[in-house]
């Protein structure tokens, strides 16, 4: 009306004057939504949802051991449509009838700490980038609401995830997807028998990104043969996963023979662990793997190490060209504000936490990690930037 700034209407008004209309039953199978991935390796990639599977993801978030969304949710979604349909959370709230809180324009750490607040939020989700900026602005308020904070896009710290308990009471929740998959795969929700953890073990447990859910099928298998990989919480491979909302395919794209088995298995390119509970851990990218010596080098894991400095904000660790080992860690470092933090400090921090030979041969300080259009690291752009590095 005579308000300064858009219009807005109301919802039970829009309602209230709509016509009645028949409605037109679709198959099942057809294309209800495409969504392309965030091209953190190459160009994206085209994946359709059906309306089957958009269905069969939304119940997929409203079981109790995922994300148990539900009617008396006030839901957060800290995500932008196009990043797998807000990991499905907009379909969630509509399918249980939870209250959507929507951030608007305004995504400054103090705006989305305010809304918390605000409006009781009782869920919550975004990427690690979102979390690390609300989690200093939630000190002093009101956040008894909150029954989870969910983050996923990239791995979460165990730092980050304390840090919540320590302000909230609450730790992240750590989710796991892809594009591919709609994205809702796994969450760390810890096991009923596991209750026995103390607090330090179920703070490591909640670094890797979990169980599956109900409906998706995984397996760790080695890359080349498809042989399945021993759940022992030691072998690595690729992690692979099939299941009623994964995709089978890419729009229109000749590249889907290199991400899809003949038995129908997504070849997700992350290299994983699995423990005798079923808890999947990412170890790395296969394209972010560094092989040194011919041995390989987790960045992720060396990422997640750096992270934990109480002066690091962000850490992304790349491989460098070296004329003897072929590769070398390099260490890519955003540090807190007003942090005083030199490369031997980084180096010392590292030392008795990881084997001496995935010690980082460079750390650079630079403002910033780039990031994917939806908040993940973009080791490319870095590999591009530092392509003329090498060491000895």
């Amino acid at each position: 009306p005579d308000a300064i700034g858009p219009e807005v209407h109301d919802y039970e008004d829009l309602l209230a004057a709509a016509s009645p209309v028949d409605w037109t039953p679709v198959p099942e199978g057809r294309a209800g939504s495409m969504m392309y991935t965030s091209g953190t390796t190459g160009s994206p990639k085209g994946v359709v949802y059906s309306h089957r599977s958009m269905v069969l993801h939304t119940f997929g978030t409203m079981m109790t051991d995922t994300l148990g969304a539900c009617e008396r949710d006030v839901i957060l979604p800290v995500v932008p449509m196009f990043h797998a349909n807000a990991w499905g959370l907009a379909h969630a709230g509509v399918a249980t009838g939870a209250t959507l809180v929507m951030p608007g324009a305004d995504l400054s750490p103090g705006a989305l700490a305010g809304l918390i607040e605000s409006e009781s939020v009782t869920m919550a989700a975004g990427v690690p980038t979102i979390w690390m900026g609300v989690l200093p602005e939630l000190v002093g308020r009101e956040t008894s609401s909150l029954r989870s904070v969910i983050c996923g896009g990239s791995a979460v710290s165990r730092s980050l995830s304390e840090g919540f308990r320590e302000t909230t009471g609450l730790p992240i929740l750590q989710a796991w997807g892809m594009t591919e998959t709609s994205p809702l795969a796994a969450t760390c929700n810890i096991k009923s028998t596991l209750d026995h953890l103390d607090d330090d073990a179920k703070a490591d447990l909640r670094t890797a990104v979990g169980l599956v859910t109900a409906g998706v099928d995984f397996r760790i298998a080695e890359p080349e043969t498809g042989e399945e990989l021993p759940w022992d919480g030691q072998t690595s491979g690729e992690l692979q996963v099939r299941g009623p909302w994964v995709a089978g395919s890419y729009y229109d794209d000749e590249r889907s023979p290199e991400s899809f088995t003949d038995d129908g298995w997504l070849k997700t390119g992350d290299v994983a662990t699995a423990d005798a509970e079923g808890y999947i851990r990412l170890v790395d990218r296969t394209k972010d793997l560094i092989k040194s010596g011919g041995e390989w080098i987790s960045s992720v894991e060396l990422e997640n190490e750096i992270m934990a400095h109480p002066e690091v904000a962000e850490a992304a660790v790349i491989g460098v060209t070296s004329a003897k080992w072929g590769e070398r860690a390099m260490a890519c470092v955003v540090t807190t504000e007003g942090a005083d933090l030199s490369a031997d400090d980084v180096l010392a921090w590292l030392d008795g936490r990881v084997v001496k030979w995935w010690m980082p041969d460079r750390v650079e300080f630079i403002d910033e990690v780039p990031k994917t259009s939806v908040g993940k690291f973009s080791k490319k752009t870095l590999r591009d930037r530092f392509a003329d590095v090498t060491v000895d």
